[in-house]
């Protein structure tokens, strides 16, 4: 597989540049708005569909669907050019990610914060972050790989592969870990969660851009997608001031609620990073590789989470607010890991055939 040129830090957006700036703001006007106009708040969380709040669908898909047209399909024959940065990527994400955050979520929620949270609440969150780690990165996972001048192609055929095995393998693994814990899983709401945020974009996308290859070539889904770009971004801050604006009141008045659930999603994003990156390391990948593979697993799609979060157990549940926590803490940290793995690139080849 040929090394894809990535732009250079001046070539990045206001979005991508500043994004940890629009992320906060987002927050900060959700809980302004949702605690001065909490009618227009409960309006829209009344918008429902067979458990699906159709604002929060509507905004999720512009945010997926721009990068469901970027998913090359095609890209998946030559998945097996260089195997190792996707086999760190798949083990991590669908062997060790689900299980450790399961594993985290009851020892810090039954166990170590017994005392401090309410059992019926403790179990809500506890679904909430087992959704986060069920669903590896598949839309941001592109700004971070530009960040550290990742290799393109390959973090195009890393996210492929995962949006296939999310398709088949979330629903199970969720219903699974769920189980476990004694969280009843309603399996109709999870599958048609599942089939509308994940599968249906991806089908939409991978039908767009057929269409745009097959009149254009590259070119003309580059210039599509710098078009519907906008639509994303707005969706993504939009998303924000929603699901920030549904539990403005619940944050504002249990703020130590909130420290409690980042306890454990920092500690799994930490760990699963440096699982991977270390990995990686070991295994002697080039830079370019490395970092998209180990920053893949530790993002989440947290699009994913949140909508199914609030299909399952309603837009005021633990469940859902313990995923927008997650949006809380996923972009400093992500940020701060982009930070550090570009300082320590020297540390890996920058080149290698078979990565």
């Amino acid at each position: 597989m040929t090394q894809t040129p990535n732009p250079a830090a001046a070539g990045l957006g206001p979005f991508e540049r500043w994004l940890s700036i629009w992320v906060a703001l987002a927050i900060g006007g959700g809980l302004l708005l949702g605690n001065l106009m909490p009618t227009v708040f409960a309006f829209l969380a009344s918008l429902e569909i067979a458990s699906v709040n159709l604002p929060v669908a509507v905004l999720i898909w512009a945010m997926v669907y721009p990068m469901m047209v970027g998913v090359d399909f095609s890209a998946l024959r030559r998945v097996g050019e260089k195997p190792k940065g996707l086999v760190v990527t798949l083990v991590v994400n669908w062997l060790i990610k689900p299980f450790t955050m399961a594993a985290l979520g009851v020892l810090f929620f039954n166990y170590v914060f017994a005392g401090l949270i309410p059992a019926d609440d403790a179990q809500a969150y506890l679904a909430g972050v087992i959704l986060l780690g069920a669903a590896p990165c598949t839309a941001m996972v592109f700004v971070w790989s530009n960040l550290t001048r990742g290799d393109a192609t390959y973090t195009l055929v890393q996210v492929s592969v995962n949006d296939v095995i999310m398709a088949f393998a979330f629903a199970p693994i969720v219903a699974l870990l769920l189980g476990v814990t004694d969280i009843v899983v309603p399996w109709d709401t999870l599958l048609i969660s599942v089939g509308l945020y994940v599968m249906l974009p991806l089908l939409a996308g991978y039908l767009t851009r057929r269409n745009l290859v097959r009149d254009g070539g590259e070119v003309a889904v580059n210039r599509f997608k710098s078009r519907v770009q906008p639509f994303s971004i707005i969706g993504l801050l939009l998303t924000v001031v929603l699901l920030f604006g549904f539990q403005g009141e619940v944050i504002l008045d249990r703020p130590l609620v909130i420290v409690l659930i980042a306890i454990p999603l920092l500690i799994q994003s930490y760990g699963i990073f440096f699982i991977a990156y270390g990995a990686a390391r070991a295994w002697g990948i080039p830079f370019n590789v490395a970092a998209p593979c180990a920053l893949i697993g530790t993002s989440n799609f947290f699009e994913l989470a949140v909508a199914v979060a609030i299909s399952l157990f309603g837009l005021g549940s633990g469940a859902a607010l313990a995923t927008v926590v997650g949006v809380l803490v996923e972009v400093p940290v992500m940020l701060s890991l982009v930070a550090f793995a570009n300082r320590t690139q020297h540390w890996f080849p920058t080149e290698g055939d078979d990565a």
